[in-house]
């Protein structure tokens, strides 16, 4: 008797790891970036529309195929990911996760994802955003991130391809001022990423690309295009709505409160920049608020 709840305690214990396992393939946490998709639904006033159900499909749809994006450089970049200080505990690069079982995973999310946009009868625009993201991601890690400025081209489009896939997919037309804006912005949490590897302890790191970039270089980049995201940014509120532009002050702030984080903890990747700071969420939720109030309360 005890023999046979042991065996079953030790299934259960191999389950609950598995699933733990997959999920850390999968990255949920990356997830935030995706909501960047509502943004051309939220900003037009139609977030309580019919509009809104297209837009979640659009969302769970666009989760899947980063997954599944994430999963495929995982695949591609095991052998030196083994070789790194911590993306050597990465679910395949550790072991925890076979490579058939993550092919196999891998295989799975990119059918539902394209199954969920034939059920909500995507818009065949949004069938080729999601394939030039995948493309992308894939040429990615191929070997285009060993390319200087063409690398972080390449992780500043996956922020522009969501914005575009997220009007598209809603039926919403998207602003010149808020398309400018994002690449920018998204120009210079790249170009930040970078900045901070070169800070990072260089034994065992596989960035290969990072010996083509000088910290010099890529804070004058970063600082320029951070400067570009916020003129930009003002223009739009004042091209929307003069009561948007009270949110100009806050938005300076919070790049204060990023650049902060960024400086004193060496950290460059934009999710765990965000997830480390109580007062970073703090003000983004304030941010997020006010605009609410000013776009659909006035």
């Amino acid at each position: 008797m005890f023999w046979v709840i042991h065996r079953s305690n030790g299934g259960v214990v191999a389950m609950y790891r598995r699933i733990v396992n997959d999920c850390k393939l999968l990255r949920p946490t990356h997830y935030i970036k995706n909501f960047l998709i509502f943004l051309p639904l939220f900003f037009s006033r139609q977030i309580f529309t019919y509009k809104f159900f297209k837009a979640c499909a659009g969302f769970l749809a666009f989760c899947l195929i980063a997954s599944a994006v994430y999963i495929i450089n995982d695949l591609m970049d095991v052998e030196k990911d083994r070789c790194h200080p911590v993306k050597c505990k990465r679910p395949i690069a550790s072991g925890a996760v076979s490579v058939q079982h993550a092919r196999l995973l891998c295989g799975l999310l990119i059918i539902i994802s394209f199954a969920i946009l034939f059920i909500f009868r995507m818009n065949i625009t949004v069938y080729g955003l999601m394939l030039i993201y995948m493309l992308i991601n894939i040429g990615y890690s191929a070997g285009f991130k060993n390319y200087p400025v063409i690398d972080i081209t390449l992780l500043a489009s996956g922020f522009l391809i969501r914005v575009l896939y997220g009007g598209i997919s809603s039926d919403v037309a998207i602003s010149s001022w808020l398309y400018l804006t994002v690449i920018s912005f998204a120009f210079y949490m790249g170009l930040g990423k970078r900045r901070n590897e070169l800070r990072e302890v260089s034994d065992g790191n596989t960035r290969t690309v990072n010996k083509y970039y000088t910290e010099s270089f890529l804070d004058k980049q970063m600082y320029m295009c951070l400067a570009l995201g916020l003129v930009f940014y003002s223009l739009w509120t004042m091209d929307q709505n003069e009561s948007l532009m009270c949110t100009i002050p806050i938005v300076l702030v919070i790049c204060m409160k990023y650049n902060h984080i960024m400086e004193d903890s060496a950290k460059g990747d934009p999710i765990p920049t965000l997830l480390s700071s109580k007062v970073l969420i703090t003000l983004l939720l304030v941010y997020i608020m006010i605009l609410f109030l000013v776009i659909y309360m006035r």
